[in-house]
């Protein structure tokens, strides 16, 4: 009689775990190495795990939205969603994402956004700073997103689209989305991915303690040169504690890496950033009435390719604007190539005209702040300018150390350094500025 109860009990569970299937899916226990071997799940680094698979999209039309939902809940509490090499996986409705807890997607295949303007503008995640929106948000606790495949934006149609225009011109609508988007999130880890053609900024954590990244590589690049990708940093922040990346490569034609109002504890090591806008602190200081803070950056083995900037602090000046402080920023070890301004501290973003700025000055101190060893050349865009730190008479601009600073500039030598505003000793000779 036992025996009779317990099958027909394993029955029962055999049939509900077979029911609760959608088509395509499978779901393969973490004790099956066997299978798990064969769909390519099974990891000499990740131990194995409770694995879930879905159907792959049969097109780029075939939208697979609700199958990846799916499989995430499945997943989630302990388990693993795998997306296969060799497949692709279009998603074409939003998803919010912010219930996670102890999950592992490994990203072999590529997931694909859809390029539908019209439903993305009116169906997404939307965020007062900067007017970001996002085709979906993760969040909960204990994320691992690992493995060689691609997550795709899509965003040529968006580039052709917002040719011409600006993010933060006051009459913009035409909202892009941000490739990936973390909110509420704690310990969340992504690793081995490429993220391709981000619409927009190419990551953005909101709210979210201990984010981390590891041999990433994000591009973004456009076949109109007409219409080349805009604002498709690599990655920003607002109110994050704990952003580390490292082993990185980023190329996107913006921001390399530039956290954002709120952002403290910051590591970055062994960054390559070409054609990019710089490993920026800031911008800050944007809203009205606000205060800002960027705090405890270490930011060291980084390569700096073929840009506009290199290694940057920025703030915002003009009427109606915040306040804020810059503090407690190292830039060690830092290759700088071909690169209009190597070293920037701007206290006049974004697009102020002089006389405004001076009128209304920056109202974020910077403090505490170590460039040392930085070397290699400008592209001479500047004359034979290779560091220009200009602070505001309205902030403290104090503690400001350049080290071993050995940059040359084809416009000719000996090298200037422009200072002014800053109080103490830089640790260099430098000059005020001509304007």
């Amino acid at each position: 009689m036992k025996f009779f109860l317990a099958t027909l009990f394993a029955s029962a569970v055999s049939s509900i775990a077979v029911d609760r299937l959608i088509p395509g899916a499978q779901i393969i226990p973490e004790s099956d190495t066997r299978a798990l071997l064969r769909v390519g799940g099974h990891h000499d680094k990740y131990h194995d795990r409770r694995t879930i698979t879905i159907r792959p999209s049969r097109n780029d039309t075939d939208d697979v939205s609700r199958d990846f939902l799916w499989g995430i809940k499945h997943a989630n509490h302990g388990g693993r969603l795998l997306l296969k090499k060799g497949e692709k996986y279009v998603i074409g409705r939003k998803l919010d994402l912010t219930f996670l807890d102890d999950i592992e997607v490994q990203l072999d295949g590529e997931l694909k956004f859809t390029d539908d303007v019209s439903y993305w503008q009116e169906n997404n995640f939307y965020y007062d700073f900067q007017k970001s929106i996002t085709f979906w948000r993760w969040g909960g606790k204990d994320i691992k997103i690992f493995g060689t495949g691609l997550l795709n934006g899509n965003g040529q149609r968006w580039y052709n689209e917002f040719a011409g225009q600006e993010i933060l011109d006051p009459d913009n609508e035409y909202y892009r989305p941000i490739l990936f988007l973390t909110e509420n999130a704690t310990r969340i880890s992504v690793e081995g991915i490429t993220q391709l053609n981000s619409p927009c900024w190419t990551n953005f954590f909101i709210q979210s303690k201990d984010v981390s990244f590891d041999d990433v590589y994000i591009h973004a690049f456009s076949t109109n040169k007409s219409a080349l990708p805009k604002n498709s940093d690599g990655f920003d922040s607002l109110n994050v504690d704990g952003l580390t990346v490292t082993n990185t490569r980023v190329d996107v034609g913006d921001d390399c890496f530039s956290p954002k109002p709120n952002t403290t504890n910051i590591f970055v090591q062994n960054l390559l950033c070409n054609n990019t806008h710089g490993v920026s602190m800031g911008s800050i200081g944007q809203y009205p009435g606000v205060m800002d803070i960027i705090e405890h950056a270490y930011i060291e083995n980084v390569t700096l390719l073929n840009g506009q900037n290199g290694a940057r602090l920025k703030a915002w000046a003009g009427q109606d604007v915040g306040y804020g402080r810059i503090n407690n920023i190292t830039y060690k070890n830092i290759r700088i190539e071909n690169t209009d301004a190597p070293v920037v501290l701007d206290q006049c973003y974004f697009d102020i005209e002089a006389a405004e700025c001076a009128q209304y000055p920056s109202q974020v101190n910077v403090t505490n702040i170590l460039f040392e060893n930085i070397s290699g050349t400008s592209s001479g865009k500047n004359g034979k300018v290779v560091a220009d730190l200009v602070c505001s008479p309205n902030a403290v601009c104090s503690d400001i150390q350049l080290k071993n600073i050995n940059l040359t500039s084809p416009a000719g030598s000996p090298p200037e350094i422009i200072c002014e505003g800053v109080q103490g000793d830089i640790g260099v000779e430098c000059q005020a500025s001509a304007d």
